[in-house]
Formats: structure tokens, sequence, C-alpha cells
């Protein structure tokens, strides 16, 4: 699949340098004829449906390698351009053992995606419930407004420039604060490239390469039959298109749970000088030593991060935050380590993943520049190689690899010893209360406790980065070894 597509940027890319580039005199009219050639002049809101396969964006196993291979038989896309609205739904299952994300393991069953944008608010449907899902507005928006008929609407609003280049129009054009985007349009006015960088927490300006081909018409208006797509340099999508409906009624109204949402950090103190920073899907641990503070893990995106530091200084107003401790590379939990180093800590990484962030980190956030872009600084990094131990002679952190996961290389949980307290992500999330223990035991649960027992450890409690503090006990239940 990657080599596929690889083979048609370039070709597409040869199809680009080939000849001199002239400016055309009149972008808007170029523009108005590509809407008019696929069928948008009229094209209030679409559907289309698709199956294929893809990867997930931010899980590697390691970093840099390509993003964990998936399956994906369903996909449904619903947009509405006048509202600048999108609801994607999707089946997913894994297509190689290794790497992250929120699919089951492989083989153990699927997972339903229902993701939604509206204007500047982005939720999730969990069941009946929508979830405010911040973090993912702008690769919504990105998503809606680089389709075929959304990046030509996009472009008409935006001025674009629009030059003539080896027998096709190139499109260039910026939405601010959002994206960057040029299309390649051929003679026949159908979108067959997109080429655009987003803003992201992680990777900074990230380049993104969308590929469409195949055309057809499907009742009056024209659409790609095959999409392909890379995110930071690997596929995320190849998709064959089933089926495409122009202007079916849609409705799709911000819930006001989501219209209402601000980032709110909980914190519980769950022994003398650490707390439980929670209230929301991914939680950090707060621990103080003598004379400064140590963060475990910061989380998701600038929003969550600066209100999690906001908290800590609130807790502990007179001490400085020192460390920031990553428990591994997933975008999910490395999301606010920019902003914790424009706040000047110094990022506790594993060893395997430090040359990466240091390559990531170097990528400016200049589209929309985040906490780490504003303050000038340059981040500070030290890796683990294994394990590695903080103490101040009275508190004690041990931070150790979680060794033979299949989840991640390099991932890292922390213990502190005197208050008998293990904190972990993504290794164990306990169900609600009175959940039965799956069957047969979900294999990183079992490889987080052979990693515990291993080390001699007798954990009294759990701090998980999502969910609740439980007794270790609840992790011996959910094995079989209770």
């Amino acid at each position: 699949m990657q080599r596929r597509a690889l083979v048609s940027l370039a070709a597409l890319a040869a199809l680009g340098v080939a000849g001199c580039a002239t400016p055309v005199a009149d972008p808007q009219a170029v523009l108005r004829q590509a809407d008019a050639a696929m069928g948008g002049t009229q094209l209030k809101t679409l559907r289309f449906a698709a199956n294929g396969t893809g990867g997930t964006f931010g899980q590697a196993f390691l970093p840099g390698q390509p993003w964990p291979r998936i399956n994906v038989p369903t996909f449904a896309r619903w947009i509405d351009y006048d509202n600048a609205a999108m609801r994607e739904d999707s089946v997913r299952t894994r297509a190689e053992p290794t790497g992250g994300g929120a699919l089951p393991l492989m083989g153990t069953g699927e997972q339903r995606v229902s993701a939604w944008v509206r204007g500047t608010q982005a939720w999730n449907m969990v069941g009946p419930a929508p979830q405010p899902a911040p973090v993912a507005l702008d690769g919504r928006i990105h998503d809606l407004w680089t389709t075929p008929h959304g990046v030509i609407k996009a472009a008409l609003r935006n001025n674009a420039t629009v030059r003539s280049e080896g027998g096709l129009n190139v499109v260039s054009f910026t939405e601010p604060g959002r994206y960057r985007a040029t299309a390649y349009v051929g003679a026949d006015g159908l979108v067959q490239r997109v080429d655009s960088v987003m803003p992201h927490p992680v990777t900074g300006d990230t380049p993104v390469s969308t590929v469409y081909s195949g055309w057809r018409d499907w009742g009056g208006v024209k659409f790609p039959a095959r999409i392909q797509q890379t995110q930071g340099g690997h596929p995320v999508y190849d998709l064959t298109v089933t089926e495409v409906q122009a202007n079916p009624a849609l409705d799709m109204p911000v819930p006001p749970l989501v219209s209402a949402f601000s980032e709110k950090v909980d914190s519980q103190q769950v022994a003398p000088g650490v707390w439980y920073l929670a209230g929301g899907s991914h939680h950090s641990v707060l621990v103080e030593f003598a004379d400064h503070l140590m963060l475990i893990e910061s989380p998701l995106y600038d929003g969550r991060a600066q209100a999690v530091l906001a908290e800590a200084r609130r807790l502990v107003p007179n001490k400085p935050i020192r460390y920031v401790v990553n428990s591994h590379h997933h975008f999910d939990h490395a999301g606010g380590l920019r902003t914790a180093a424009g706040n000047g800590a110094t990022l506790v990484v594993s060893e395997q993943a430090r040359p990466w962030y240091e390559r990531a980190f170097a990528t400016p956030n200049a589209i929309r520049p985040d906490v780490l872009q504003q303050s000038g600084r340059r981040p500070t990094l030290t890796g683990v190689n294994g394990s590695r131990t903080f103490s101040d002679g009275t508190r004690t952190v041990e931070v150790r690899f979680i060794e033979g996961s299949v989840h991640a290389q390099g991932f890292m949980m922390a213990w502190l010893p005197r208050e008998r307290l293990l904190v972990e992500a993504d290794a164990f999330t306990p169900g609600a209360p009175n959940t039965p223990p799956p069957s047969p035991p979900n294999a990183n649960n079992v490889n987080l406790a052979d990693n515990v027992e291993r080390q001699g450890w007798n954990p009294e409690r759990i701090l998980p980065l999502h969910g609740r503090v439980v007794p270790y006990t609840e992790l011996r239940t959910a094995i079989g070894r209770s």
C-alpha cells in the first residue's frame, strides 16, 4: 500500500515540475471552473462511503516507524460545507500486532469511531453521549477542507494563487491559523492531489498528502473512487469509495455539553506530596521533592497541558516544575511535552524516543504558534535507558521500562516505593467498578503485572493515566491472579 501511494505521489510530482510555472491571470475563474467541473457549484452537502486499509496516526510501536497498519471495513463521511461540519463513522481492526491506539489487541475485536466537527468544536459520540475532543479539532477541519470539493471552496474564500505548471493548475492558499494547502488540478478541472500542512502538538507543522484518483460521475457529482493519504510521511488511508450522495439532508448541531466544554483538572492528594491530576480522558501525577516538582505525563495538547501545569503551581506555588516524565511516545501521551518545554521543564523520555523527539520539536508550529514556539526556548530532553531513579533523600521515584509490551518500545512506568504507588498508562486501564474481568485476560495487563512482579515491587495502589485510582489487587483480579 505504501509503495503504491508513493509511486502515485512521485508521478504527480513529476507532472508538477514539467515545464515552466506561469501565474494565472484570473485565479477565481480557474477555481470556479474546477468547482463546476466536479459538480460542486450547487453542492451544499455530501456523503460518501468507502472501505480499505490505513494506519493509526501517531501510534507507532517505535518512534519513526510507519503508523500501525489497520483494516477499515467500513468508512463514511457526511459533509456540510455551508456550516463547516463533518461526521465520520468508521470500523477499524488491527492488521499488525504491535503499536498503540484504542483498537482492541490483534484478533480480539474492532473499534467503532464516530467523530464530529462543526465550526471550532470537535467531539466524539460514545454511544448516545457526546465527548468533547478539542485535540482533534485541527485534524478534522483539515480533513473537511482538503476533500476535493472542499479544497476548491476553501481556495475561493482564501484568495488562492493559481499557477499553470506542467499541464496542471496549481492552487495555493492558507486558512489562517488552521492549515495551508496546495491543490493540483487537471485540465479537466478534477483535483488530483492536495499537499497540505497542519499544526500538531507533537510534530509541529505536519505534512499531509492526499491523492484522488479513479474519478467517476456519481449521479451528477464527480468524486474519486480511490483516496490515498499520508500524514507525517506514513500512510493513514487507502480507501475504495463505494457510494456517493450529493446534497443529503444533514443536521449536525453542536451538543450543549461540547459548546460549554473547558479543560478542568480535578486534583486528589493520594499521599503526602503526591497528587493525582484527573478531570479528563488523560491524567497526570504530581510529585513534590524538597526543592522542585516532578510531573508524570503532560498529555494531549496545549490546552490540557497548560491547565495541568497551572493546577500544579496552585498546589505547590513555591517550587518549580523541574521534570516532566513521558510514559511513551504515542501522540496522545506526548501532546503536552512541547508545552512543558516551553515552560522550562526538562523532559524525561525513553532513550529510544529522545532523538526522534529532538527532531520533532525542532519543527516549528508556525501555522498557529504554540507555547513552545511563543517561548523561544529550545527543549531540554534527558533519556532513560531501561531505568532511572530520581531521589532527594526523602522522596524517590523510579522510572523503568515495561519490557516486552506490544504497545510500544521505550514504554515507561513510575514507582514510588515509600508510598507503594505505581503510575502507568495504557498497560492497564481499570474498567467501571464491578466490571467482570476479561476472558481471556488482556495481554497488556498480564505484561504489566509480570514486569511489576519481576521487579519485586508490592504496589498498594495503581495511579493509571486513564481511568481511576484502584488497588493493585484489581489488576491481579483482571488477569486471574487474585
